[in-house]
């Protein structure tokens, strides 16, 4: 008898040991490293700026094409949603969701939308994106065609949410516009991350033109001003929010070039500088080399339309459509509309930024009306 419980309680040690060494091997054991996701087959463009800077026409241009699948801002979901937190603190998660946009995992707007049965049109400024407008989201408009946003709005908006996965997947480029990003670190993972092939666009301004737009439309503005000043909403009087606003926007353009200088050579060239005043003196010189950059062709019906779209009369119906304008009448307007001791008051706040970027100060009030002396230096950016 003492034998058999000796006998019981050895082989109840080994089942014990052997268990023990399973559990370690599980847990404990040094696992092969996991390999790197291959590169997606699509392209990756983000055009980088701030608000009414011109990209909402920038984003046309590419959103017009019949390769591209774009959206505009995407992000506004996640301020509207985390309208609590700062513009600092909402950096993650928004670049967890312009990553998952162009991985076309459209589930990501999940956290950030009402529950329940959704349409495309749920999703914001969605009739910007000639892709929702044309098959296989809508038929009423052929791929290839220009699709005025008006019309998309009216045509297209009862499509249900999940068809946006399906169309993205369906185009060679992905390109999303965003306004709410503030540093180039930010978005250091997304240029490295081996599942994407990412080239950014960094749009500027003449911030006295920006300053003039944003006056126009500060009312639209409020919320996202109201995150980006965060605390100091309170601390600053009123009729100074719209230059430290300005002061922001200029500070965060000059570190995201400066960054942008100093990644490696492999990094570099998938970052574009361009100004709206060059693109919108030379559009379609400087179309090309944004679809050249992005890996693109300018089809003939591409030229047309951006000559015709650039080269309208009057100031534009709507702030925030692209619709047929004076583009180059548009990037001077500030210098008739705004008061000199404004633009004096903005050129001291912004001038490390223009100094850098390449646009001249009105030293005079006389200067600033002379719409023969030419503010934007010639020089090459560096």
């Amino acid at each position: 008898m003492f034998w058999i419980k000796k006998i019981r309680l050895l082989l109840l040690l080994v089942f014990q040991s052997l268990v023990f060494l399973f559990l370690f091997q599980q847990f404990y054991s040094p696992r092969p490293c996991p390999i790197p996701t291959e590169k997606s087959s699509h392209k990756h463009v983000l055009i980088l700026s701030s608000w009414r800077s011109g990209s909402s026409f920038v984003g046309q241009l590419f959103s017009q094409h019949p390769d591209v699948f774009y959206l505009m801002e995407p992000a506004w979901h996640v301020w509207l949603t985390l309208s609590s937190g700062s513009a600092g603190q909402l950096q993650m998660a928004v670049r967890d969701l312009v990553r998952s946009v162009f991985l076309c995992d459209m589930s990501v707007f999940d956290a950030y939308m009402a529950w329940g049965p959704r349409k495309q049109s749920s999703l914001f400024q969605w009739e910007t994106s000639r892709a929702l407008c044309s098959p296989p989201a809508c038929h009423l408009f052929n791929r290839e065609a220009i699709i005025p946003q008006a019309d998309c709005k009216t045509l297209c908006g009862k499509q249900p949410f999940s068809t946006i996965e399906e169309v993205c997947k369906s185009y060679s480029h992905v390109v999303v516009k965003e306004v709410r990003f503030f540093s180039l670190k930010t978005l250091h993972p997304l240029l490295t991350d081996p599942s994407l092939n990412l080239k950014i666009i960094h749009l500027i301004r003449d911030p006295r033109a920006v300053f003039r737009s944003r006056q126009n439309t500060e009312q639209e503005l409020l919320h996202d001003s109201h995150i980006v000043m965060g605390k100091q909403w309170d601390r600053i009087k009123g009729e100074d929010h719209p230059y430290y606003m300005m002061k922001t926007i200029c500070q965060s353009h000059k570190e995201i070039h400066e960054a942008a200088q100093l990644l490696p050579d492999s990094l570099r060239e998938r970052y574009l500088l361009i100004r709206y005043e060059d693109l919108v003196q030379d559009p379609l010189t400087q179309t090309s080399k944004l679809y050249e950059f992005a890996g693109l062709p300018f089809l003939p019906h591409l030229q047309i339309w951006v000559h015709n779209i650039t080269q309208g009369k009057g100031m534009g119906k709507h702030p925030f459509y692209t619709d047929a304008r004076n583009a180059r009448n548009i990037s001077q307007a500030w210098r008739w509309s705004l008061p000199h001791d404004k633009v004096v008051k903005l050129q001291k706040i912004c001038k490390d930024t223009m100094d850098l970027m390449g646009y001249l100060p009105a030293l005079s009030e006389e200067d600033q009306r002379n719409l023969s002396m030419d503010l934007l230096s010639t020089a090459k950016i560096p």
